[in-house]
């Protein structure tokens, strides 16, 4: 978890990043400007989408490749057609 001097370090990289993205699109038409920084992600705070590394979505990936091996090991063996 982060601490309070962390979440402030944070906030304050973020108003940079949004302060020279403004600068850098300055005078350029809003159809030419480039998207906008996202805000740096702090742990502890929901984010919109799960993380893809989390221990849950890991093991449901290891057991999908676990069961797509047995699968063709099955098929090589002639038990499956």
């Amino acid at each position: 978890m982060w601490g309070l001097a962390e979440h402030l370090a944070g906030l304050q990289l973020d108003e940079l990043r949004v302060a020279n993205w403004q600068r850098s699109n300055e005078g350029v038409k809003r159809s030419k400007q480039t998207k906008a920084p996202k805000p740096i992600t702090r742990p502890g705070t929901k984010s919109k989408r799960p993380d893809k590394n989390s221990p849950e979505r890991v093991a449901r990936r290891h057991a999908a490749k676990r069961r797509a091996a047995e699968r063709r090991t099955a098929i090589a063996r002639g038990e499956i057609t």
